[in-house]
């Protein structure tokens, strides 16, 4: 008899009391996601599944526990999410996010995939396997995200294909090209063609996007959309056969303007998401444990936010054995005493107890990442020359302007200081120099530009997490601090990097793809924590998420103005333009 066909019959022997169970958790006041309502029943579990649900103390079980009538729901689910974000390789992020409750997650490797390519997306999914959790993982659809700059890798339909049968891959990540998508072209069809012959799962990125544009893109099969920072945009989407995933992140907070969308009968086509959540907040917070707290805080039905963080996220990525507390699920719940809160007490995976008071039971596992991985940087040796940044015709510039917190910034047409032919920074006008050199393939391409808004007064900030190709980002006050921040950079192969005055404040290496870190958790989360603390020793005033903001402004497919390794970037008018504007 296979392993397979003996499990079976033994969980069905054990239903029917037959035979003993692996686990029961007795006296557990249970979530019924489809009824809404709360039952109390033993939960019996035999080879990780739950068996039975019982009510008249019929079963007995090798190991038991008693749930003292306190509140049991299924195991939550992050719809989508981008790992690299939260700094720490797939098997220590979920280290921090199961004693949170959280048991499965969808993420979209984008971020290494642009750097390695098919290497990186293989590192992840091996990585994965080392999990507690479960990993599912959406192929990267837009790599590279433009054709305005120099990145890692590029894949095409032909490069994702050997993925599309592996496991763990559940369908096609966010399709951001909207462009491509619309007008039929035959790159990105090709990709959502493969997914769809292979019956997975097409997610969407359909920001700002029209009721009309909407239609076109279920017109192409994509299920899904995370962008939503409207209600009716939500209702829309719905209204046109998507699922909508409620995002609560670092940089983009969605979850209280969808609530309103979300209705008695709408529900079952609303999920939660984190999409991008740096360390120290998914240590301090959790993730979609978080967004249930916030939803219930904002009046919605207790058991109607669970079952969005459960049975929604679920059946949206074709998950049908699991997000439910009934016979044949995968045996995945969290105990939790205050359901107002959310903090989860003990979480089981499989019917093994995994996590308990916001600890992990089970030992953390080394990462084995691939040299390539782990060697990503090639910076040149940038010079004072190339850091500048010529003025012909007078003082008028083309200026980002950045918002706080925000991923979009203004372009601003204003008079900069300059001297001898170049611009010279003013940290009292706050205008500081931004440079993105090239540091995949060694070609010295560099992008210069001047930035308002980020309040140093006096240093430079480097790192490789510059959105999404992640070429080297630095901006300062002055050049000797900026190329001190950008050698340093190179030595420690990627993350971020403080200095002032000459001397390193602080720093993070990140060296898995210049993204992640090897190193625990905890470790990350003080290195950050110092980052923080540097920052306001640059700018004693910062009242915003510098780090966040300062990664995505390399990213040229937000308005308004962004600066790539092949210069400055009007996303308005899609072109480049030069840091001297032209006399008005």
């Amino acid at each position: 008899m296979s392993n397979k066909l003996q499990q079976l019959a033994q969980n069905i022997l054990t239903s029917q009391g037959k035979i003993e169970a692996d686990f029961i958790l007795r006296n557990a006041q249970i979530a019924d996601v489809f009824t809404l309502t709360w039952k109390k029943a033993d939960i019996v579990v035999n080879n990780g599944q739950i068996v039975a649900l019982d009510t008249m103390n019929r079963f007995k079980a090798k190991k038991e526990e008693d749930a003292s009538g306190k509140y049991v729901v299924p195991g939550l689910i992050d719809g989508h999410i981008h790992i690299e974000s939260s700094m720490l390789t797939p098997a220590e992020f979920s280290r921090i996010l199961i004693p949170h409750g959280i048991t499965t997650v969808i993420t979209d490797p984008h971020e290494i995939a642009n750097v390695a390519g098919a290497e990186g997306i293989q590192f992840m999914l091996d990585d994965a396997k080392k999990a507690d959790m479960d990993i599912f993982v959406m192929l990267p659809s837009s790599v590279p995200g433009t054709h305005f700059e120099n990145v890692g890798a590029k894949l095409t339909a032909v490069d994702l294909e050997p993925f599309l049968k592996h496991e763990d891959v559940r369908g096609l990540a966010e399709v951001m090209d909207f462009p491509a998508v619309l007008n039929g072209e035959t790159g990105m069809l090709e990709k959502i063609i493969l997914s769809q012959q292979a019956n997975l799962v097409i997610d969407g990125h359909c920001a700002g996007l029209n009721s009309h544009q909407i239609t076109g893109y279920r017109a192409a099969g994509i299920h899904t959309d995370h962008e939503c920072v409207t209600a009716q945009e939500a209702i829309d989407r719905v209204e046109q056969g998507m699922y909508v995933l409620i995002r609560e992140g670092s940089a983009a907070k969605n979850l209280r303007d969808l609530l309103p969308a979300v209705n008695t009968t709408n529900a079952r086509r609303f999920g939660f998401c984190t999409d991008d959540k740096y360390v120290d907040e998914l240590m301090d917070e959790g993730s979609i444990n978080f967004d249930v707290a916030m939803a219930i805080e904002e009046g919605m039905e207790p058991l109607q936010a669970i079952q969005l963080a459960t049975v929604n996220t679920a059946e949206c990525y074709r998950l049908y054995d699991r997000g439910v507390l009934a016979p044949g699920y995968k045996a995945d719940f969290v105990l939790i005493e205050n359901i107002d809160n959310m903090r989860a007490k003990s979480v089981w995976k499989n019917g093994e107890k995994v996590a308990e008071n916001g600890v992990m039971l089970t030992n953390r596992i080394e990462p084995n990442v691939p040299a390539h991985i782990h060697h990503s940087v090639h910076l040149p040796n940038v010079t004072k020359d190339q850091l500048s940044i010529p003025f012909q015709k007078g003082t008028k510039a083309n200026v980002m302007e950045i918002i706080p917190n925000q991923l979009i910034t203004n372009h601003l047409v204003i008079d900069v200081p300059v001297k001898d032919g170049v611009f010279v920074p003013s940290v009292e006008q706050d205008l500081l120099k931004l440079a993105v050199i090239e540091r995949h393939h060694d070609l010295h391409t560099t992008g210069l530009g001047i930035v308002k808004g980020f309040g140093l007064r006096k240093g430079a900030v480097a790192t490789t997490v510059a959105h999404d190709s992640h070429n080297a980002l630095v901006v300062g006050t002055n050049d000797e601090d900026m190329l001190l921040a950008l050698s340093r950079i190179q030595e420690i192969q990627g993350g971020f990097v403080i200095v002032a005055d000459g001397e390193i404040l602080a720093e993070m290496p990140l060296t898995i793809g210049g993204l992640m870190t090897d190193a625990p958790a905890d470790e990350a989360k003080k290195q950050l924590a110092s980052l923080h603390n540097a920052l306001h020793a640059l700018n004693p005033t910062l009242d915003f998420h510098f780090l966040l903001t300062f990664s995505f402004v390399a990213l040229p497919v937000i308005p308004a103005l962004k600066l790539t390794d092949t210069g400055l970037f009007d996303v308005t008018t899609f072109q480049h333009i030069p840091a001297e504007a032209e006399k008005i």
